[in-house]
């Protein structure tokens, strides 16, 4: 029989990592593991707490799961059936089915992107690198000490009171840079919003491409009201989950950020990069904080989103597993 684990590892951050609803200078992500026949398989949790996941509760998950019949879970249906007598967060969801995949793909001799089914990734895959929230004056000097101006794309966590004051330096300390603003649900409502973004189009240098989840997923009639009267695309993420009615959320936004973690699994987050592309909209490919065996995961569906947001293992201090490159803005492999 299959041997499966889970093991905690606690993940000391490189600088404070503040977003709109919390901060935090250390993450605890567990990692499963299965092992049978020679061959291993391993896969990433990320508790989110805007889901109420916390590792605790994945633990407890997981050992509810070993005492129900884990080790006779050899198949993707097998961990179906397991499963839907025995729900789990998405976040562990995600882990055990990523170590079944990269398990029998292993098994099969095929990389996990062939086994899946899914077109190859690219060589190099650009990635944003994301901005913590902080204090305005201190944005200048973290983008020259992290060497921001290699990636493409900026993203910038903000809220509500500061938002445009980052906003400003960034442009201030790279002009013409091009940035996704990520809002975390910070605003109240549409018409704040557009007053914050009447304002931003004032900013001398700031380009803003995209912006991210600027209120809450509960106000989908303000994501109506604002889908024709934005000048910067919508992203979702918080209002995207593995039940979202894409016909409805393509009326709110003009694309949508998927997290392989927030799916809960391989297959989930491909049906929903295909129902994004389905529906008008465009995909783009995200992460939490993450080490590099969750970012790995990411990059073998990559090829079906557009925009990548996989920096979640440059955030990590010590990273453990070394299974992504990046250099020059660009992620390998």
């Amino acid at each position: 029989m299959p041997i499966w684990t889970l093991t905690a590892h606690e993940l000391p951050l490189r600088y404070v990592w503040k977003i709109s609803r919390n901060a935090s200078t250390i993450k605890t992500n567990l990692v499963v593991r299965v092992a049978h026949q020679g061959w291993v398989g391993q896969g990433e949790a990320a508790p989110n707490v805007r889901y109420s996941e916390t590792p605790a509760l994945l633990q407890k998950q997981f050992e509810a799961l070993q005492a129900n019949g884990l080790a006779n879970v050899l198949a993707l249906a097998d961990l179906d059936v397991l499963l839907a007598a025995h729900p789990v967060a998405h976040a562990l969801m995600f882990a055990l089915e990523s170590a079944l995949v990269h398990w029998l793909a292993a098994k099969s001799g095929q990389p996990v992107w062939q086994w899946l089914g899914v077109p190859a990734p690219t060589a190099a895959v650009p990635t944003a690198f994301s901005l913590p929230i902080m204090e305005p004056g201190a944005v200048a000097g973290f983008l020259r000490e992290q060497q921001a101006e290699r990636f493409q794309l900026l993203k910038i966590k903000v809220n509500q009171a500061e938002g445009l004051a980052l906003l400003s330096e960034v442009a201030r300390a790279l002009p013409g840079h091009a940035v996704l603003v990520d809002g975390n649900e910070a605003w109240p409502d549409a018409d704040s919003l557009l007053q914050f973004l009447e304002k931003a189009a004032l900013v001398p240098g700031l380009r803003m491409q995209l912006l991210e989840q600027p209120l809450p997923a509960a106000l989908a009639g303000d994501y109506r009201y604002l889908h024709s009267r934005t000048p910067v695309p919508l992203m979702a993420d918080e209002s995207v989950t593995d039940e979202a009615d894409f016909a409805d959320i393509a009326r709110q936004f003009h694309g949508v950020n998927v997290k392989l973690m927030k799916a809960g699994g391989y297959r989930r987050g491909i049906e929903l990069l295909r129902r994004t592309r389905a529906h008008g909209l465009r995909p783009m490919l995200g992460c939490m904080v993450e080490t590099s065996l969750g970012i790995s995961s990411a990059l073998h569906i990559s090829a079906l989103a557009e925009v990548h947001d996989l920096d979640g293992f440059l955030i990590v201090r010590d990273e453990p597993f070394g299974l992504v490159r990046e250099r020059d803005g660009l992620l390998s492999l």
